[in-house]
């Protein structure tokens, strides 16, 4: 289902998929690659590497499964479903979608909603 799903979401932003891989993994592991990678000494939720290639949509994705569990506490809503809602912010940003601006951060906002409905329609 979840491949079908993001499959879609690319599909429907004029993209076609490639390879997509997720690295579930803890803090520990992500804030070593935040600072390996990004310079950034912080701990976050997921970190998204593009590779796409003109519009086949291809990256690698890490997620801190402890961050998701986190947000899923402060946002009030289930593990599962913010763990859709980071996977699909990552494919997000393999499509070119940002959030460093507050307009951005509101655009990618109305991106994952519209993609999470997707999921539930898909899911019926």
């Amino acid at each position: 289902m979840m491949k079908k799903w993001i499959s879609e979401v690319i599909k429907n932003h004029g993209k076609k998929t490639g390879k997509i891989s997720y690295l579930f993994c803890s803090d520990d592991r992500i804030l070593k690659d935040n600072m390996a990678f990004l310079n950034h000494d912080t701990y976050t939720d997921i970190i998204t590497f593009d590779s796409v290639e003109g519009d086949l949509v291809s990256g690698d994705i890490l997620i801190s499964l402890d961050r998701v569990g986190e947000n899923a506490k402060q946002f009030g809503v289930s593990f599962t479903q913010e763990l859709h809602r980071v996977m699909i912010h990552g494919v997000l940003h393999l499509l070119g979608f940002k959030d460093k601006s507050a307009q951005e951060a509101a655009q990618m906002r109305r991106k994952e909603e519209e993609s999470l409905q997707l999921l539930e329609a898909l899911q019926k």
